[in-house]
């Protein structure tokens, strides 16, 4: 793990006059000069000669702190963490106070995985600092530390401060998605060692099955769930699931359509009816469908699908003006739905506001253009496991 960009955060300063103060006339020049030497060369990243200049001023004199921690710094910049590491404690020993050297030590001994020793100085970092980069460079570190250690609840805990920190950090996701998906392999692998024959390792594994697109193995794994509790939570909904993406968009849904209901009849769960009342939609059902999106946001008006879904439907009814709340209501759960944008240009469309329909095209045909470049970077399925159906654009919107 290196973090080149970070290290102008450790603010270690040379101090000239603790340098030269007592030296006899020669070596201060002397000093004077390799000092000079070794901060041009890092000015213009010679490493290598920024090191030998560094190396030759501490054998003048050992007992300079800044001089042994600039050293430590250099050491560590050139990935050379066992020579820092004794730099940097001499600099501590020297001049305690010394700034930020305590913070590097703790991360050269995290780079050598000596994580207990690393762990203090890093925690006393993260939590205090209020540098982002450095927060960001020990809380990667820490984490680090953490997972070395064995201690999960420590690695979940500062891996939650990152996120929050650092939302959209490729590292910090890239860390984040690394040990959620290593905790939810171990929490699986222990489930089936502890309860091989429980309703739980059906469900899981038709989880699994279905985050995979194997829809028939999956309906299997749900509807042995069934039989052993059929009045279980969720699970007619999940079987709905994998029913419906096994039809896909031109199968018969019938089948899917009948185990919602029997999960909103059994929880009366939002999702469920919302799924039922998208069904009924793209059977041309609208008065159905409209009294099933009602219902999906009766409890819960941040539910953009459904708002989606029920303004389409009052469309299909000819009343644009009752649409309209439920589109405004769906672009403030998010604002960057191209669906919504769409729908909203057809609505002014309907109510002859020409110069609002054309403001929602314009923004619906930026926000395409936007998703199919990520479209070509990464694929992106209608349907994903444990979510519901996403509203998508009919063809008149190509």
């Amino acid at each position: 793990m290196r973090f080149p960009g970070a290290v102008t955060a450790l603010a270690i300063l040379l101090c000239r006059a603790a340098m030269t103060a007592s030296q006899a006339p020669g070596a201060a020049a002397d000093a004077q000069k390799y000092f000079e030497e070794g901060e041009k060369a890092i000015s213009e990243n010679r490493l290598d000669a920024a090191m030998q200049a560094y190396e030759k001023l501490a054998r003048i004199d050992p007992k300079v702190a800044e001089v042994r921690a600039k050293l430590g710094l250099i050491y560590y910049m050139r990935n050379r963490f066992s020579d820092a590491v004794p730099q940097l404690r001499a600099a501590l020993q020297l001049n305690p106070a010394l700034p930020d050297a305590g913070t590097l030590l703790a991360i050269c001994y995290a780079e050598l995985s000596r994580y207990s020793e690393a762990a203090p100085g890093l925690e006393k970092a993260f939590h205090h600092s209020t540098d982002a980069k450095l927060r960001r460079l020990t809380g990667l570190q820490l984490l680090r530390c953490y997972t070395g250690l064995g201690q999960r609840d420590k690695s979940v805990q500062v891996t939650l401060e990152l996120a929050n920190l650092y939302p959209d950090d490729p590292e910090v996701l890239f860390d984040m998605g690394h040990l959620f998906g290593d905790l939810s392999y171990a929490s699986m692998k222990r489930l089936a060692a502890v309860a091989p024959d429980s309703v739980w390792v059906l469900e899981a594994s038709g989880e699994k099955y279905e985050a995979q697109g194997a829809f028939d193995s999956a309906i299997v794994q749900y509807r042995k769930v069934i039989a052993s509790e059929p009045d279980r939570a969720d699970i007619h909904f999940r079987l709905g699931h994998a029913l419906l993406a096994r039809a896909g968009t031109s199968g018969d849904p019938t089948e899917a359509l009948g185990e919602f209901q029997k999960e909103y009849e059994l929880s009366g769960a939002n999702d469920a009816a919302y799924e039922i009342g998208e069904i009924y939609r793209k059977k041309g059902q609208s008065d159905k469908a409209q009294k099933y999106f009602t219902l999906a946001i009766r409890d819960r008006p941040d539910f953009e699908e459904a708002q989606i879904g029920l303004a389409r439907v009052l469309m299909e009814l000819h009343q644009p003006a009752q649409a309209l709340p439920h589109l405004q209501q769906a672009l403030k759960t998010n604002p960057d739905n191209e669906v919504t944008h769409y729908q909203l240009s057809r609505v002014y469309s309907a109510l002859g506001d020409a110069t609002a329909q054309t403001r929602e095209l314009e923004q619906f045909r930026r926000l395409r253009q936007i998703k199919q470049s990520q479209q070509a970077l990464l694929s992106e399925g209608l349907f994903q496991s444990g979510n519901v159906t996403r509203q998508t654009l009919d063809s008149d919107a190509n």
